[in-house]
């Protein structure tokens, strides 16, 4: 019984789940943010500063489809194939709703549930399902272009979370939008104070989207350890190994108070996956008994890549493992650190006592 294999059915799941979150992102823009006249960050705030400039004589779906090509372009040879297909169609469908969608909100609507509530409220909301919708897109594989794909490329190469670069460039544009003009819908220009505040705003926006980002990633990063106590435990390795493509050890255990010997299967695996392994663990032995627990980290195959810390290591570490991992492969003694040695201080002998008598 093969499951969870990659075809067409899972694949289309990825892009169903994209599109849902491209739909809210575009949704939070049109109902809570462009009606206030909100700047927020990414690619998305720097088209809406172009857009409130020029009266909305350019549309944000135009600008957002520029600006993003020529990021893909670099995001394609450095996150690979896969990821850029994804977010092409990302990119392109954003593209297409922020130009769609908008007319198609009612105005009533806007007023019975934007206005009433503040702009506050707006910000938050709107940050929330931003956040959101950027977490969905990413998890699976994709991204809403601009900001995240920068987000991307720099946590590939460093252990730093994608919502703290995110949130750091979103500063930096939204901060960029004090000194543009801005335009409502119905011509009126904002002053520098209705700039400032729309600003204010905008950082609170970034912020609760950056923590949405990050608390959506690692709720759906989360794994958990599997300890399976059942007979028909060679049955259960061998479907969990070549059917749910998961690793399985067996641990040799005795029961204390019967004194049998047991064998139990133990199985790392993602949390999302959790439902689907025990319907599985349960058409093949009802009677298992199973004991679950959440780990706080997983590295290696299938799961996180330990990534290096900028300045981790020296350069005279790095030499100095080098030898070590030669010496070791050819069987031979590493190198004495002569370096080190040699910057030792020199101890001070101590006298010698004299022996008794003398």
């Amino acid at each position: 019984m093969a499951i969870l294999q990659q075809n067409f059915a899972s694949k289309l799941k990825e892009y169903i789940l994209i599109t849902f979150g491209l739909f809210i992102y575009v949704g939070a823009w049109s109902l809570f943010l462009v009606p206030n006249n909100f700047v927020g960050g990414g690619i998305s705030g720097i088209c809406s500063i172009i857009h409130y400039a020029t009266h909305g004589a350019i549309g944000i779906g135009t600008l957002y489809f520029i600006f993003n090509t020529i990021l893909l372009l670099i995001a394609r040879k450095v996150l690979g194939g896969g990821f850029s297909w994804k977010t092409i169609y990302a990119v392109v469908f954003a593209s297409v709703m922020f130009d769609i969608l908008p007319p198609l909100i009612p105005t009533e609507f806007i007023q019975a549930f934007v206005t009433p509530n503040g702009k506050m409220i707006c910000a938050i909301l709107g940050g929330a399902l931003v956040g959101m919708s950027v977490g969905i897109t990413m998890s699976q594989g994709g991204s809403t272009g601009g900001t995240d794909v920068v987000a991307l490329m720099v946590n590939k190469r460093f252990n730093i979370s994608p919502g703290k670069i995110i949130l750091t460039l979103d500063i930096i544009i939204i901060s960029s939008a004090m000194i543009f003009p801005s335009y409502t819908s119905s011509g009126e220009a904002l002053s520098l104070a209705s700039k400032v505040a729309v600003a204010a705003y905008g950082f609170m926006m970034v912020t609760v989207s950056g923590y949405c980002v990050d608390l959506y990633l690692s709720g759906s990063k989360q794994s958990v350890q599997v300890l399976i106590f059942s007979k028909k435990y060679k049955e259960l390795a061998d479907a969990i190994v070549y059917d749910f493509k998961r690793g399985v050890t067996i641990l040799h255990a005795q029961g204390w108070y019967t004194k049998q010997e047991r064998e139990v299967v133990c199985v790392v695996t993602r949390k999302t996956d959790l439902p689907m392994l025990m319907r599985y663990i349960k058409t093949i032995d009802s009677q298992a008994f199973m004991s679950v627990s959440t780990v706080m980290g997983v590295f290696g195959e299938g799961f996180d890549v330990i990534k290096d810390e900028p300045g981790f290591m020296t350069r005279k570490a790095k030499g100095r493992v080098s030898e070590v991992a030669a010496a070791e492969r050819t069987g031979g003694v590493a190198p004495a650190n002569e370096c080190a040695a040699s910057e030792q201080p020199e101890q001070p002998t101590e006298p010698t006592q004299p022996a008794q008598g003398e």
